[in-house]
């Protein structure tokens, strides 16, 4: 049961004959008659069982973007009904427009839209849809609560979508200036041409030359059906805030625009996220089907209070490398990831791997670097400057290693691993 506004306005106006009168029974007999008519109205009001209820949702939504699902009541009793009806979600998926006035006549049904504005990705989940019918005088009514369990899936926001097309025309640029006479790591034989003045003798095919009586030199370009490893690091520090996002979201982008490149350069991506567990993958999928199958399985991740096990990700590389492939480690670089075994782990991979490591900055650092206005400035500006040295020490070791470091603002990672992913393949690492 429930009351309207109707019945706390009438139950108001018995102040005016208490005040008239100075009697308190008078005020008792008339909050008494008040509260029995809208117990009377509540029970002369249909019941929430004779309408049927459905929730109609979306598959899925990108972060930032907007989509509507839909509430569908129907009326199944011989009385018509008013009211309202409210069609509940936790606050992060951003529904408006949740509440919506009923008058459904016997064996009508209506459709109401809810409207979704996601502000965090993952799964968001619907709460219940709860139904007034309120009585012929509008004093109360009757309330349920329907349990209808629904969820939206809101992917990642891939906002460094907007990077692809500049890098597209780069590597179609190295694709075009690839042709090379002389075969080395990397590449594979792409055609024969006819030898000319100035081609090396290497090159000649010797039996397509005695086919053809002409000579005849082999071309070569970079290998396609490469593999690409891209493992995020999903341990306590990848919670960390890095403006208004966490370091994982950075991470998480850059993964879907080097993703993007990679397919399209004929490459084989395989994604994994890991703590000290794989939380999530993509594994195996070609074509259009690859970044479907990767937002829908990034869309759910969150970081976890651990520390990473940076020997399960060497096990898990060389469980599902069998060849020389680019192994990308997006996680932190600090002493205290060096401690946990990041060193010796990209050591690892690097005696059979090309091993990138990608690393986001914190803006709010580097602006505390520049502080001078007053003590407490000075000593953040010292702290900031210890932890930049303690980070450029790791990032010389790893170099040390011979991996490709890349670390750059939230906004900046995506197009800087992307852009160091291109740099190898134009020098035939890859």
């Amino acid at each position: 049961m429930y009351i309207t506004g109707w019945t706390v306005l009438l139950a108001a106006l018995g102040a005016v004959p208490a005040i008239i009168t100075q009697d308190r029974g008078v005020t008792w007999l008339w909050m008494i008659a008040v509260v029995a008519l809208a117990v009377i109205d509540a029970g002369l009001a249909p019941k929430p069982s004779t309408l049927g209820v459905r929730r109609t949702v979306p598959g899925s939504v990108r972060l930032t973007e907007s989509t509507s699902g839909s509430v569908t009541v129907v009326n199944n009793g011989q009385r018509r009904v008013r009211g309202a009806v409210r069609d509940a979600w936790q606050p992060s998926a951003g529904a408006s427009n949740t509440r919506h006035r009923l008058n459904l006549a016997s064996g009508v049904r209506a459709t109401f839209d809810t409207h979704f504005r996601p502000t965090r990705r993952g799964d968001r989940h619907a709460d219940r849809i709860t139904l007034r019918l309120q009585g012929p005088l509008r004093l109360g009514g009757r309330q349920q609560s329907v349990v209808v369990s629904d969820t939206l899936r809101v992917l990642p926001e891939f906002a460094s979508r907007r990077h692809l097309p500049s890098r597209l025309q780069r590597l179609r640029e190295i694709d075009g200036q690839s042709a090379v006479q002389l075969k080395g790591a990397g590449s594979e034989f792409d055609s024969l041409r006819e030898y000319v003045i100035g081609d090396d003798v290497r090159s000649i095919d010797w039996r397509a030359t005695a086919r053809r009586a002409d000579v005849v030199v082999r071309t070569y370009r970079p290998e396609r059906d490469r593999r690409v490893f891209i493992a995020l690091d999903t341990s306590r520090l990848s919670a960390a805030r890095v403006g208004d996002a966490p370091r994982l979201d950075a991470s998480i982008e850059a993964t879907l625009l080097l993703t993007a490149l990679a397919t399209r350069a004929g490459d084989r991506v395989q994604v994994t996220a890991y703590d000290r567990v794989e939380r999530a993958r993509a594994l195996g999928t070609t074509g259009a089907g690859v970044m479907p199958q990767l937002a829908s399985a990034l869309a759910g991740v969150e970081p976890e209070l651990l520390e990473p096990d940076w020997p399960g990700v060497v096990r898990l590389v060389q469980s599902r490398l069998s060849q020389r492939s680019l192994v990308v480690l997006l996680t932190t670089i600090d002493t205290s990831t060096a401690d946990s075994g990041l060193l010796e782990a990209v050591a690892a991979l690097s005696q059979s791997h090309v091993v990138m490591v990608a690393s986001v900055n914190d803006p709010e650092v580097e602006q505390m670097l520049k502080g001078r206005e007053d003590s407490h400035e000075l000593y953040a500006a010292g702290a900031a400057a210890r932890g930049a040295l303690e980070r450029d020490t790791v990032s010389t070791r790893l170099r040390q290693l011979t991996a490709e470091v890349v670390t750059a603002s939230p906004d900046d990672l995506a197009p800087a691993v992307a852009d160091r992913y291109l740099a190898l393949k134009a020098a035939g690492r890859l």
